[in-house]
């Protein structure tokens, strides 16, 4: 059985609708408390990368938007204004901690073209070696997967595949539910966690559904397909509800919280 409390490389992926407000503003107060407690854990002598989604959700607060643009290119475009909002919130917020962050901005090449992967690795290399801690979000401006809803183009996927560069022990995923269910719990209040998944089945990937937040771009199925790719590589990966970031100081204490799915043997 998989101990998550002896993981010492973690990646934590934090969704669109953890990060922002119905409206699409920043939730400062959450995004300040994810700072402070992944500085905490890195003091205490662990490895945290962070996959941070909310660009768009973040340009559009920004900009006062309502709805989600249709068109790529105003996507594009919102995304790279709160990229730099969003970045700007961390470096203030890490800094607040004595931590230092990275930008790290990808698309779908480093996994499919040997020098661009072999780069990103050694750039992870280099900043965890450093005691910096990457922030990685997929690179909306020439990467346009995520925006226009294509297979790789979810940041759970993403922090999967960051998981399996980095060569990372745990991979967690903050999102907005306590983990996966037997049923949805948005509907079934008989509807059971389930604590642990050894073996992702069919009969696993059927409870996942389909849409996630107006904000993200994201559901459950995503989430177990990240999952998918992290059992594969022999990397462990938990999902736990965001809304509180302390909770993973609950998780590394060693309580059953979320759903663990646990690495292939």
């Amino acid at each position: 059985m998989s101990d998550v409390t002896q993981a010492k490389r973690i990646v934590v992926k934090v969704g669109t609708s953890t990060l922002t407000y119905e409206n699409g503003k920043a939730n400062l107060r959450r995004i300040e408390e994810l700072c402070k407690v992944l500085s905490d854990l890195q003091n205490s002598g662990r490895e945290m990368i962070l996959v941070s989604s909310g660009a768009l959700g973040v340009g559009m607060g920004k900009l006062g938007m309502h709805e989600r643009p249709c068109e790529t290119e105003k996507k594009q475009a919102v995304a790279a204004v709160g990229q730099c909002e969003l970045m700007s919130i961390y470096d203030k917020l890490f800094g607040e901690y004595n931590r230092t962050v990275a930008q790290v901005l990808l698309s779908s090449d480093v996994i499919t073209i040997e020098n661009s992967k072999r780069n990103v690795q050694n750039t992870f290399r280099e900043l965890l070696k450093m005691d910096i801690i990457p922030v990685v979000n997929e690179n909306d401006t020439v990467s346009v997967d995520e925006l226009a809803g294509a297979h790789f183009g979810d940041n759970d996927t993403l922090s999967a595949t960051v998981a399996v560069l980095a060569q990372a022990d745990l991979l967690v995923i903050l999102t907005d539910i306590d983990g996966l269910y037997d049923a949805d719990p948005r509907v079934n209040p008989q509807a059971k966690r389930i604590r642990r998944v050894e073996k992702i089945t069919d009969e696993i990937r059927a409870l996942a559904g389909s849409e996630g937040s107006k904000r993200g771009t994201g559901g459950m199925r995503t989430k177990i397909r990240a999952a998918e790719i992290t059992e594969r590589a022999g990397i462990d990966c938990c999902i736990i509800n965001g809304e509180n970031p302390r909770d993973l100081y609950r998780l590394f204490d060693g309580e059953e919280i979320g759903t663990i799915f646990e690495a292939g043997q």
